[in-house]
């Protein structure tokens, strides 16, 4: 039960303060990876294990042996506190809803802006539907990267596990590359996030189904996800947009070249107002995983007392 509480209390935190606006540790934490790579860097997959394990190991298990030298009720405060920085509930909306906004009021260029803080396409070369799919899919997929993934780790191996994923995540995002630079070095880096995202993907996919329209969101979730590069991504966009009823995916520049990408949903094409529903349909996830967290921590709770 005590699990239970320490996530809802965590997501209350998010909820009230968001994101620290200075000085989070994440942020630390990358600049330690970027000095990591620097000393580390090579063409070789071995030097960036070794480099991966360097940066996350000691956070980890620093972070495992304070809990355990502390008391009950202060290691379940710090508990808290660690997850609630390795969540992004409230951020996502704070970044989503101003691209809202923007394409409500006929603003493509504010839009094209604000969208330019949440992916990394070429923004530019963006139409207003381009920016709301760009958007909603953001929302979508950070969903797991940066709300479901970290409560996931959290319940199946508490602070220690939230850390050691919202590392692995960041560590992908900065390494996890399919560049010249990146391809060898950053293998395990897109490995291990792969790994550590394989369960809480299908089961932020199965959230939006929930949340949504569920016949649509599975149907699109088994025909499309295999067609996505990502083994994670796909599963986690395809519910989501049939869960939302849009289409989504599609072609999108990168680095002045258009990518093909396989279409996702079905639908209506994406607008200001999918991008807001996209942020409804992760909160109502979050309320999902909340009350069976409660309720599994009950059952237990009363099992315990049986």
């Amino acid at each position: 039960m005590s699990t239970a509480l320490a996530m809802l209390a965590a997501v209350l935190l998010d909820r009230l303060f968001g994101e620290p606006r200075r000085a989070h540790p994440l942020v630390a934490f990358g600049r330690i990876a970027s000095w990591i790579e620097k000393r580390m860097h090579a063409h070789q997959r071995a030097r960036g294990v070794f480099a991966w394990l360097l940066a996350v190991l000691p956070c980890v298990l620093l972070l495992q042996t304070v809990q355990q030298c502390l008391p009950k009720w202060l290691a379940w405060c710090m508990a808290v506190i660690v997850l609630y920085l390795t969540l992004g509930l409230r951020s996502l909306g704070e970044h989503a809803r101003p691209v809202a906004a923007a394409l409500q009021g006929d603003d493509l260029d504010a839009a094209r802006q604000a969208v330019g803080y949440m992916v990394s396409r070429d923004t530019a070369a963006l139409n207003a539907q381009q920016v709301a799919a760009a958007a909603t899919e953001s929302v979508l997929e950070n969903g797991n990267d940066a709300v479901f993934g970290a409560l996931f780790w959290f319940a199946v191996l508490g602070a220690p596990g939230a850390l050691l994923y919202r590392l692995a995540n960041t560590l992908d995002a900065m390494w996890g590359y399919r560049t010249l630079r990146y391809e060898r070095f950053g293998w395990a880096a897109a490995r291990i996030d792969d790994v550590l995202n394989f369960l809480p993907a299908r089961l932020t996919a199965f959230t939006y189904a929930l949340g949504g329209r569920f016949e649509s969101a599975v149907r699109c979730w088994h025909a499309q996800a295999p067609q996505w590069d990502s083994p994670n991504a796909g599963p986690v966009m395809a519910a989501g947009a049939g869960a939302l009823g849009v289409r989504l995916g599609g072609a999108a520049p990168y680095h002045g070249v258009w990518e093909a990408r396989p279409e996702l949903g079905e639908g209506h094409p994406p607008d200001a107002d999918a991008i807001y529903r996209a942020l409804r349909l992760l909160h109502r996830g979050v309320i999902i995983w909340m009350a069976a967290a409660l309720l599994l921590g009950l059952a237990m709770q009363g099992g315990a007392h049986a």
